[in-house]
């Protein structure tokens, strides 16, 4: 199926990612102690621990800290409890905007979630206002030029739900959350590695923004990245070139 023209978009948020790095020990750690909490201690057993752990490896994480994280989610060290919740809400131009929190302390991560969505023009919303308009899965964008015919079979035989090829001859790949790093893995065995790759909550409409409303946005979703409780965040939100 066709797709709306992303490559600089996705290159603009593999920046961003890449400029929290600082963040992002802190963020993993958290995410494995949840899922280790929820779901056990066991990788094998448990695909949202396996998924996080991958993800730590990838940012060279060392082994110590992932263990220490599992050990404090299973309960066999103290550490701080976490629980997971979820804001919604809306940005400039109507585009819908979702922000996931992991936090020890709900009411002060509200009041900061309210206090950058009231400071750069948005408005927090309900539970449930604005999720029905993202979806649940994995992301694996590639760059045009791209091998399609052979992207699009492999990726087919591993398990792929959809693949997606964008107005400007970027190629992605949708998968179930947690097929995700099967599928992942099983393309790289096959020489294609994905620039960017993530299990997200894509949005099933997009809100193309530009000028002044795409500058105004990008500075609301950085206040909301910037709160330490503040895990990842989503948005309908596509910024023009």
């Amino acid at each position: 199926m066709a797709g709306h023209s992303k490559w600089a978009n996705i290159k603009h948020k593999k920046a961003a990612q890449d400029a929290k790095r600082g963040k992002i020990f802190t963020r993993l750690i958290k995410e494995i102690t949840i899922a280790a909490r929820l779901g056990g201690g066991d990788p094998n057993s448990n695909p949202r621990l396996r998924l996080a752990i991958d993800k730590a490896y990838e940012q060279n994480m060392p082994k110590d800290n992932i263990e220490r994280a599992i050990k404090r989610g299973c309960g066999d060290l103290e550490g701080v409890s976490y629980e997971e919740i979820r804001y919604e809400g809306y940005g400039i131009g109507g585009a819908a905007i979702m922000v996931d929190c992991m936090t020890d302390n709900k009411t002060r991560t509200v009041a900061d979630v309210r206090h950058a969505f009231t400071k750069y023009g948005g408005n927090l919303g309900t539970d449930g206002s604005v999720a029905f308009l993202f979806n649940h899965c994995g992301q694996l964008l590639y760059p045009p030029g791209t091998d399609e015919n052979k992207l699009i079979e492999t990726a087919l035989e591993v398990g792929a739900e959809d693949i997606i090829h964008h107005e400007d001859d970027s190629l992605e790949v949708v998968t179930a959350p947690y097929d995700f790093v099967t599928v992942k893995a099983e393309l790289e065995k096959v020489g294609f590695k994905a620039e960017f790759a993530e299990v997200t909550m894509k949005p099933t409409n997009e809100t193309l923004l530009s000028d002044e409303d795409a500058i105004k946005m990008q500075k609301l979703l950085d206040a909301l990245e910037n709160i330490d409780d503040v895990q990842d965040v989503y948005t309908t939100a596509v910024m023009a070139e």
